[in-house]
């Protein structure tokens, strides 16, 4: 499936900071038009962490939309749900011999060195980041910009998600300079979270499209 321009992530420690719950969250996202989820836990993966995983996969199937998980291949595989890995995870090429064949593959990079060398990878996208500031990741690693996610765009012909403190406001910039998709985790929680304000955000990225 082509990679849609919003990419929602259900971030498991960003919902517990706001006392909510992943299945509420995904599915006021899902309500909302979204195509595609990732389910980003970062914790401990307990019986209950996967039975949260294997709920959002039934209610991705359900509305149609793509389920990636995070970092996990082994999980993914018993889900049949995309992955997506970072650069201490297994390699991509290692990945893909234990994920099965035609699921969605993801890799996430940060600067243009990390770009090149991914390039080479069996992925379906790269990810850059962080293009802004975001309060979402420890540890984040320094920030791309705009004009370095453009001078990025060259490098590479597969589609390139970024990711990384960017807001509705800031979204047109991030595309106009050559982004296929934009990964959004804390501007998908409005200040109140219900699931009618959820709704409406996800509604409102949409809109941008």
């Amino acid at each position: 499936m082509p990679l849609p321009p919003i990419y929602p992530i259900v971030d498991t420690q960003a919902l517990i900071r706001r006392g909510r719950n992943p299945v509420f969250f995904a599915e006021a996202l899902l309500e909302g038009g979204a195509r595609i989820l990732q389910f980003r836990h970062k914790g401990h993966y307990s019986r209950a962490v996967f039975e949260t995983a294997k709920r959002l996969s039934s209610l991705c199937t359900a509305a149609g939309a793509a389920f990636v998980i995070n970092d996990r291949a082994d999980i993914a595989a018993l889900l049949q749900a995309g992955l997506h890995v970072g650069q201490q995870d297994l390699p991509p090429a290692l990945v893909r011999r234990v994920l099965p064949t035609g699921l969605l593959l993801g890799f996430s990079t940060h600067n243009e060195q990390q770009l090149v060398q991914g390039d080479q990878e069996p992925v379906d996208y790269l990810a850059l980041g962080p293009i802004f500031d975001t309060g979402s990741k420890q540890n984040a690693d320094p920030t791309v910009g705009l004009e370095r996610l453009s001078s990025a765009r060259r490098l590479t012909t597969k589609p390139l998600v970024a990711i990384g403190g960017i807001t509705l406001e800031t979204a047109r910039s991030v595309w106009n300079s050559g982004a296929d998709s934009i990964a959004v985790i804390g501007d998908l929680m409005p200040e109140e979270i219900t699931k009618m304000t959820v709704r409406e955000r996800m509604e409102a990225w949409l809109k941008l499209k």
